[in-house]
């Protein structure tokens, strides 16, 4: 009884204190309560209200699925957002003390602007754009495990690391295929250090965005050195060991990852900076694999966060998100949108989707606007956009100034699909189909929404046989172009860089599968542009370019919302702090132990 009326009278609080705004929030759903007695602060980046930061407890979050490995040279960016990058670090992390309205964090964009230094210090360029020359930070440690048992991280260590990366030395001849990429994109001849604290890298040729990448390429990650030369690789989860706020200690396959604080972490609050970070004793993340055991996992209080940073655990559908604000009014909903996950991709080496006229039909075939104001009830925007957001200015082009010809695929226009199809060779056959084809659907997302649009296809003759695919299946799948189509394809996404490469040949998140050697050439003069301006106007005839040729099925944007328990405090709806660094800001939230416990949990 007294657990519920606890509980209860928390819940209440929450009401009264938002009612006579003596609490600020900036979610969907009102912040806790707190006892009067407790100290507060005010967050200096966002303006809203917290408990005082205080250290101990345990924070919980859900994961859908588990890497291979914790081996990014093998597993690149899915081993360092689901594994590594709470006992990892970069050159660079993002500035956690930025206003939050010039850079909230919960988008896929980071600016360079927007980070700071973290194992290096700071750097410099050199006026021919050749040299890039990096400080590191001195009084860095790796974590008290052997075999670095503590020792200052060096120079040396960086170095190390690049050259096992891209091949470049220390007995490393290959490139990791992660980075193959990377390695073409930049172009790094040498890394060397010149001393204890100082790492210069050369560029085979001046590149404009080469510093955002070197400091924060989406799974260039330091490990330890002698770890690998003890172990060959650091596959294996004991054999990790890194420099940041917490060391994997416990690892349960297909349940549980379980990080211990790394008592002597270098890094301070940037909000607060006389508090070391981190806060909390514990982060603990539960492979759910199945929606109804994550929710009921927040419901209960089980779990303290879920959310986009890894693998999708956030709310993506509308009805289980009114579900859990009816069921659970005092979870707080962080609504993002950072791109369509509801658009569609193609195989365009196939057929029928090599032939442009299939790919605008099935475009035209849609009543997108129809579907969002009643199955999405009113949520969501169905504007078109290309893989680049139109609100990134000076990178997009709005829709409202594409050429007509382009801009009228958007419309709903079933008769317009048919003659298309019929002038394709894909006349309706004695059932009324023209061809089937099977829709290979991401299952963590809203299976519904897919079927939905399969039906519309099916009223101009195309069957569509949507198949739920496991995330397991779904990546290597793709990868190897086993499919005619997909969803979750790459659209309206907010970083250039992420998204101008999605349709070149050599690139292995070329999805779609485009061969055009065109546009290979506008993605080889980008990574050679010398001006911000000469970048920006090739990133928009890119874009246009695949907008022209309807490589990608649009399908609109729908918010997504991440979720956390009242007493998780700091928080202010992140996703990461740097590519890939989608649990690098853990470290940086704390528990109000005190309202947990009074709601029962």
């Amino acid at each position: 009884m007294r657990i519920f009326f606890a509980r209860t009278f928390a819940i209440a609080l929450v009401v009264i204190l938002s009612a006579t705004g003596l609490w600020a929030t900036g979610a969907d759903e009102e912040a806790p309560a707190v006892a009067a007695d407790k100290k507060y602060v005010t967050d200096p980046t966002s303006g809203r209200v917290f408990t005082a930061p205080e250290y101990g407890g345990t924070l919980t979050f859900i994961r859908p699925r588990m890497p291979k490995s914790t081996d990014t040279w093998f597993d690149g960016g899915y081993a360092a957002w689901a594994f590594v990058s709470p006992v990892l670090e970069k050159l660079s992390v993002g500035n956690w003390a930025i206003n939050r309205e010039e850079h909230g964090w919960n988008t896929t964009s980071v600016p360079l602007w927007a980070s700071k230094g973290a194992l290096a210090e700071s750097w410099e360029i050199s006026p021919d754009g050749l040299t890039y020359t990096f400080h590191i930070r001195q009084g860095v440690h790796w974590h008290n495990k052997a075999p670095m048992n503590g020792r200052e991280l060096t120079a040396d260590d960086i170095v190390f690391n690049y050259h096992r990366y891209l091949g470049l030395g220390s007995g490393f001849t290959e490139v990791s295929p992660p980075f193959a990429g990377f390695e073409s994109g930049v172009g790094i001849e040498s890394v060397t250090a010149t001393d204890k604290w100082t790492v210069v890298m050369k560029l085979k040729e001046p590149r404009l965005f080469a510093m955002d990448r070197i400091v924060d390429e989406y799974a260039i990650y330091m490990n330890a050195p002698e770890a690998i030369k003890e172990h060959g690789d650091v596959k294996d989860w004991r054999n990790l060991v890194g420099t940041g706020p917490f060391e994997m200690t416990d690892f349960v396959e297909g349940s549980s990852v379980t990080y211990t604080k790394n008592p002597d972490y270098w890094a301070y609050d940037e909000k607060y900076p006389e508090n070391r970070l981190p806060y909390v004793d514990e982060l603990r993340y539960l492979i759910l694999t199945e929606e109804a055991t994550r929710l009921a996992a927040l419901r209960t209080g089980k779990v303290n966060y879920a959310g986009v940073n890894g693998s999708p655990a956030q709310i993506i559908s509308v009805d289980v998100l009114e579900s859990l604000k009816r069921t659970n009014p005092e979870l707080v909903f962080w609504p993002f949108k950072y791109r369509s996950d509801n658009s569609f991709g193609m195989n365009v080496s196939k057929p029928p989707f090599d032939d442009i006229r299939v790919r605008k039909a099935m475009q035209m075939a849609l009543d997108l606007e129809t579907i969002y104001s009643t199955y999405y009830k009113g949520y969501g925007s169905t504007k078109p956009q290309g893989n680049i957001a139109d609100t990134v200015e000076g990178w997009s082009i709005p829709f409202e100034e594409w050429p007509e010809e382009v801009k009228k695929v958007y419309t709903y226009d079933p008769a317009g699909a048919e003659a298309l199809l019929d002038a394709a060779g894909y006349p309706r056959g004695a059932d009324g189909t023209r061809f089937k084809i099977v829709l290979n659907h991401y299952a963590p997302y809203d299976a519904t929404f897919s079927e939905l649009n399969a039906a519309y296809w099916g009223e101009i003759g195309i069957d569509v046989e949507v198949q739920i695919t496991p995330a397991s299946e779904f990546g290597p799948l793709r990868q190897e172009g086993r499919f005619e189509m997909i969803n979750a394809e790459l659209s309206g996404a907010s970083s250039p860089a992420v998204a101008f490469p999605v349709y070149v040949s050599y690139n292995p998140g070329n999805h779609a599968y485009v061969k055009d050697p065109d546009f290979d050439a506008l993605a080889d003069a980008w990574v050679r542009a010398d001006t911000l301006e000469e970048a920006q106007r090739l990133t928009k005839e890119a874009l246009m370019y695949s907008l022209e040729r309807h490589w990608a099925i649009w399908g609109g944007e729908m918010p997504q919302w991440n979720v956390s328990q009242p007493w998780v405090m700091g928080y202010n709806g992140e996703i990461w702090l740097g590519v890939g660094q989608n649990d690098s800001w853990f470290a940086r939230l704390w528990i109000d132990s005190e309202l947990k416990e009074a709601m029962g949990h």
